[in-house]
């Protein structure tokens, strides 16, 4: 028979040991209303912004709505002022200026807008056997074997010659067609299935189907192509040659929902990071009478490694906080030194279906609370910015200050997992930068999921940090 705990002992463990315990049974019923209020709101972002222009444009309108105008470096601006500076369409910067002198540094937060999908190639269209497809190069980290047989959207801008501009969304709105890879049928499938797993599906495999029907006219070749040219062409004024110069995105065409009979789930498309570049943005737009200066930033290109110049390897941050600081006489780097910055950005969600890859007393769980990650990188931490234990502990303090419900967490075991962040970039600016975000399970599918309450932890713990 077990030996019982003595009440010392209980005691004493509830004094010392670590305490973790489900979002749901620390949160008031009250809470839990804001928070699924809250998320709902969060599922319509995804909805709508499932780009990085598309979530840049959504930010835009929002800012705009709160108040915010476009940043001038020539004027000067004084505390409550709001400015934001969107960079060619892909990333925005927001700004709250605060009570304090600017050079005393700003409380940056930063999330990225892009996620894993299908890229259309520069000449993507191509007929085969009677059936038309758009060739893709997928971009980030996937599964390829997850993307053939889901509804897929077509995303993007065709630019023409002349240099006007399309904007392309098919398949999202009821009646629109989808588009779709296939996949062979098990009957037929047993040399594929000899594959190794990154080659179930290869990438040249990828193939987008975008039609069948034959233009009709029994002489011309490759009259499928023709006819989809035919229809492109009465409907945006292109040509094939116009695909050169065209940006085109295929993502998975269905819309974010609950997940479970609970539904304290959310399951959808890009979670990985506009789940953070929500809360984010929400916890900026809502922020008044500051007493530091609050930047936002969301970027692009993190999920292929944050290089080009809407990726935060670029300068345009740096250009910003130095136009910023000279509005007020001051030098950009003086700013940048007395920073301090939530690099906005998921973890791995501990997954009991998979739990070996996780070492369980160092790994996020669905409602554990928004997850501090004081390292990322690969292996021997290769490629993190690392935070300090004084930087980790004035966090610690701050949530706690602030009733978020907040864990720590890593990508997987030592040599297993890993996995890189914007923080390491923002680091590199002499700023005190740690990951803080929303722990996904199902990370870069097709189908993410996250739990509501992590997900208002996180607005929450934006919103302390920015009022602080």
């Amino acid at each position: 028979m077990a030996k019982k705990e003595t009440s010392g002992a209980k005691e004493l463990k509830e004094k010392l040991f670590l305490k973790k315990k489900n979002a749901y049974l620390r949160m008031s019923d009250a809470e839990i209303k804001k928070c699924e209020k809250f998320c709902e709101g969060y599922k319509k972002f995804l909805d709508e912004a499932k780009t990085e222009r598309e979530a840049a444009g959504f930010i835009e309108r929002e800012a705009k709505s709160a108040g915010f105008v476009p940043f001038d470096k020539n004027k000067k601006y004084k505390a409550g002022d709001k400015v934001y500076l969107v960079n060619r369409e892909k990333a925005v910067i927001l700004a709250v200026i605060g009570k304090e002198p600017i050079e005393k540094g700003v409380n940056l937060v930063a999330a990225h807008i892009d996620s894993p999908r299908l890229d259309m190639k520069q000449n993507p269209m191509l007929e085969k056997d009677e059936v038309a497809y758009f060739k893709t190069h997928y971009y980030g980290g996937i599964k390829k074997y997850q993307w053939p047989t889901v509804p897929l959207s077509l995303h993007g801008v065709i630019v023409k010659a002349d240099g006007s501009k399309i904007v392309v969304r098919i398949g999202e709105d009821e009646g629109d067609p989808v588009f779709c890879v296939s996949d062979l049928l098990p009957h037929l499938a047993s040399a594929q299935m000899k594959r190794p797993s990154a080659e179930i599906v290869k990438g040249e495999e990828l193939n987008l189907i975008i039609g069948s029907r034959p233009f009709k006219d029994d002489e011309t070749s490759e009259r499928v192509k023709l006819n989809l040219l035919m229809l492109l062409n009465e409907k945006y004024g292109i040509t094939e040659a116009d695909f050169l110069s065209a940006e085109l995105e295929a993502v998975p065409a269905f819309k974010a929902s609950d997940i479970g009979f609970d539904r304290s789930l959310i399951g959808g498309y890009g979670q990985d990071d506009r789940v953070c570049a929500y809360t984010e943005l929400m916890a900026v737009l809502g922020a008044k009478a500051l007493k530091k200066t609050a930047v936002a930033i969301l970027t692009d290109k993190e999920e292929t490694g944050s290089d080009g110049n809407t990726g935060l390897r670029s300068a345009y941050l740096k250009y910003f906080i130095a136009d910023l600081a000279a509005c007020f006489g001051k030098e950009g780097r003086e700013v940048l030194s007395n920073s301090k910055c939530l690099s906005a950005d998921v973890n791995a969600a501990y997954d009991p279906t998979f739990p070996d890859v996780f070492e369980k007393n160092n790994a996020s769980v669905l409602n554990g609370g928004v997850c501090v990650t004081k390292y990322t990188g690969s292996r021997g931490k290769s490629g993190t910015s690392d935070a300090s234990a004084e930087f980790v502990g004035e966090i610690r303090s701050l949530l706690d200050k602030n009733n978020v419900i907040w864990q720590t967490g890593e990508l997987g075991k030592v040599d297993i997992g890993g996995g890189g962040t914007v923080a390491a970039y923002i680091a590199n600016l002499n700023v005190d930068t740690i990951d803080v975000g929303v722990p996904v399970m199902s990370m870069h599918a097709p189908f993410e999921i996250t739990a509501k309450t992590d997900v208002y932890a996180a607005f929450k713990a934006f919103e302390a940090f920015i009022n602080n």
